[in-house]
């Protein structure tokens, strides 16, 4: 696979996000997990994109059992900060003293001696970011990550935290139907020298075109059924814009992913580096297809105009699922 830059990393043009392994799609399946990991590595995936809340801890052991024989042939990221009270809501803590107790955590569970990308997941608003990036600056001193990065934070965020210490990356949701980062976020990790890792690229999957309607979502594991774009009339109408992306897709021989992939590869740059999700060999081997399509300019404005977040029905987040998000100012 073609490779990519990230600050000073490395890595492959697209990554491998591993949190549907262990949480949030649907009940999980080990087996396959391991063999979509197993064939990630095979193909030419390097990066793999994973975090502490995935599965409660789940997530992060199953890659470490897994692949722990593997370990020096992929860049490893996860991420700190978002917690889970003993009520079972979730919230962020973004304290020094969080921060380094998540990160031996993760490191006993990954089965690692560091980890080369760890991000803060989201900003804690009781704690200065300067602070929050202060204790990961010791973590690098200490050996214990290689490189700092932030999740879903502005670009002022961005700024101040990149005084404290060099930001290697910014993980933000960006895709066909969520374009929020273009209006400062990307600039400003351009300005900086900073990488910019859209998650959910496919749009949660959706873009896959196997979402037709509520049922298709797994009752009770599935945390699209709370989210305004997947709920009522507005997946209705949804779903109407994807029968016509995955049609022109189609006339362009490629799979509706594989068209929403490859318009976020051609976005800006070449440090920009897209973490689809998935659990199955099908899609690791699918995705990394999406690397290869030669689609013109042309094209690839027409895949943007059909699905924009001006035709999209539904916010991203329901209000009760903001957590900590970081207006620009």
């Amino acid at each position: 696979m073609q490779q990519r830059k990230l600050g000073e990393l490395t890595v492959s043009a697209l990554g491998l996000g591993c949190m549907s392994m262990s949480f949030g799609y649907g009940p999980g399946d080990d087996s396959e997990s391991e063999r979509a990991l197993h064939r990630a590595l095979d193909i030419g995936y390097n990066f793999l994109d994973t975090a502490s809340i995935y599965g409660l801890g789940h997530n992060e052991e199953l890659i470490g059992r897994v692949l722990k024989s593997r370990r020096s042939e992929f860049v490893l990221a996860s991420k700190c900060g978002i917690i889970v009270s003993e009520d079972g809501r979730r919230g962020v803590d973004g304290s020094p003293e969080n921060i380094r107790k998540t990160c031996e955590d993760s490191l006993a569970k990954l089965q690692t001696d560091m980890i080369d990308l760890y991000y803060l997941h989201r900003r804690d608003f009781n704690v200065p970011i300067e602070d929050s990036v202060g204790a990961l600056a010791e973590l690098v001193a200490e050996g214990k990550i290689r490189h700092i990065g932030l999740s879903e934070v502005s670009s002022s965020t961005l700024r101040r935290a990149h005084k404290v210490h060099p930001i290697t990356a910014l993980q933000s949701e960006y895709s066909l139907w969520t374009r929020g980062p273009e209006f400062k976020v990307i600039d400003a990790c351009r300005e900086l020298g900073i990488g910019f890792v859209p998650f959910s690229p496919l749009g949660r999957g959706f873009f896959c075109g196997g979402i037709r309607k509520p049922e298709d979502m797994a009752e009770g594991f599935d945390m699209r059924a709370n989210m305004p774009r997947f709920v009522g009339d507005n997946l209705r109408r949804n779903v109407e814009l994807i029968d016509e992306f995955a049609a022109y897709a189609g006339d362009l021989g490629c799979t509706p992913g594989q068209l929403s992939l490859a318009w976020v590869l051609h976005q800006y740059d070449d440090t920009m580096v897209p973490i689809p999700g998935t659990r199955h060999v099908a899609y690791v081997e699918e995705n990394a297809a999406a690397t290869g399509l030669k689609l013109s300019a042309a094209e690839l404005a027409r895949a943007g105009d059909i699905i924009c977040e001006a035709r999209v029905a539904g916010e991203r987040y329901a209000e009760d699922q903001k957590i900590s998000l970081d207006p620009e100012e």
